[in-house]
């Protein structure tokens, strides 16, 4: 995940409605494929995998365009802290809590995201301070969280997955926040891409190698292979490439929509092929954060104010 400031397109096409369906099914389909690969590869092996092949996939890209990547040094150090902030943090913090969480509840404790970058923006960007529909959402996103964690009934990782999920949430919003300056480095975003996941493999060889010590492991079954690589082309490079072409089109705010859906797309996967079962505090806590989301969005309460004055409708 990252974010770029871009036009806003008000409106948006069934065409580009079609490709966020897309991008949420695939992104939510990220938690579907750590499920089925985490029991046979180690959360910083299967990082490692997820960003190493999505790198080779985007510099492909990057040639097969007619593209070149930058060679400054000031843009490399920034892949490098995009890299750690917005891939090898987050996914490692949330493949690691997934290891004790069902895909389902991984993906709705990821959907607050947007509620943590509306905390770290406030604190750090002149242009992006709270308003009280903002603390109100964020309010409500983060009484969704103690609802999900309500009851003490955490299972055998305690709180701690819980946590991790949290923590990843946490650094995907710094991430954003921090990606604002590629745009003044005169980087792409199909270079950005490549940098990050390219900077994020660099940092994770010598920990994954150091740690998991994977030549050590067995040999996964084909459905880990086809897990791994769903997690790689799909789910990772396709997805990015999908991002940005949405991005493009349909603007930044509205691309945040996708985040309402990755949750669904996730819990439908889950639900229906890893036979997993989500009950009524998953369900409170989800719909309660999607209340948050929608009042720091702010789009849901202006359509309606907009419809009561008779100056437009709520789609």
């Amino acid at each position: 995940m990252t974010t770029t400031p871009l036009t806003i397109t008000p409106r948006m096409s069934p065409g580009a409605w079609a490709m966020l369906l897309a991008l949420s099914v695939l992104w939510g389909g990220s938690f579907f494929f750590v499920e089925v690969a985490v029991g046979a590869i180690p959360p910083l092996t299967l990082v490692l995998l997820r960003v190493g092949g999505c790198a080779l996939v985007l510099w492909a890209v990057v040639a097969m365009t007619g593209g070149t990547m930058p060679a400054r040094p000031e843009v490399w150090r920034a892949f490098l802290v995009m890299g750690l902030l917005n891939n090898a943090v987050p996914f490692s913090l949330i493949v690691w809590g997934q290891a004790h969480l069902s895909s389902s509840l991984a993906a709705i404790l990821n959907a607050t995201t947007p509620l943590f970058t509306v905390i770290v923006a406030g604190l750090v960007l002149a242009d992006e301070r709270m308003t009280p529909g903002r603390v109100a959402g964020v309010g409500f996103g983060f009484l969704g969280v103690v609802v999900l964690m309500g009851g003490g009934g955490w299972g055998e990782g305690g709180l701690l997955p819980y946590l991790a999920c949290l923590g990843g949430a946490i650094s995907y919003a710094c991430a954003g926040v921090f990606g604002r300056r590629f745009q003044r480095l005169g980087v792409t975003p199909l270079q950005t891409a490549a940098g990050q996941v390219t900077a994020s493999t660099l940092f994770l060889l010598p920990l994954a190698l150091g740690v998991d010590r994977p030549w050590t492991l067995p040999a996964p079954g084909p459905e880990v292979v086809a897990a791994v690589a769903g997690l790689v082309v799909l789910s990772t490079a396709l997805a990015y490439l999908l991002y940005f072409r949405i991005l493009a089109v349909a603007g930044a705010t509205n691309l945040l929509l996708v985040t309402f859906l990755i949750p669904v797309s996730a819990i439908l996967l889950g639900i229906g092929i890893l036979g997993e079962a989500i009950g009524l505090r998953e369900v409170a806590g989800m719909a309660i954060i999607g209340i948050g989301l929608a009042a720091v969005d702010g789009r849901p309460a202006g359509r309606l104010k907009a419809a009561v004055r008779g100056e437009g409708s709520l789609t």
